[in-house]
């Protein structure tokens, strides 16, 4: 399973750890991921969704529907 936001799209960045040298090495920086169950109350039905931090407060600002629709126009999500 990809650490893929389904709401928002975040997925994993790579960067660089900068030592006290200011030597580089490669580092990954991980998106803040939860699975969490949402009740859809359009279809009477829970959905589950891997979603981010950013992808909760967009469902509770815009509503659970229209995100998820918004997420499905934009690729982010094929079906929920």
């Amino acid at each position: 399973m990809s650490r893929v936001c389904q709401v928002t799209g975040k997925k994993v960045m790579v960067g660089n750890n900068v030592s006290h040298s200011h030597k580089k090495t490669r580092r990954k920086f991980y998106p803040n991921l939860f699975i969490k169950k949402f009740y859809l109350a359009e279809e009477n039905r829970w959905v589950t969704l891997k979603v981010s931090a950013s992808g909760i407060r967009n469902i509770n600002k815009k509503g659970l529907k229209a995100t998820l629709e918004e997420a499905k126009a934009k690729g982010f999500l094929k079906s929920y």
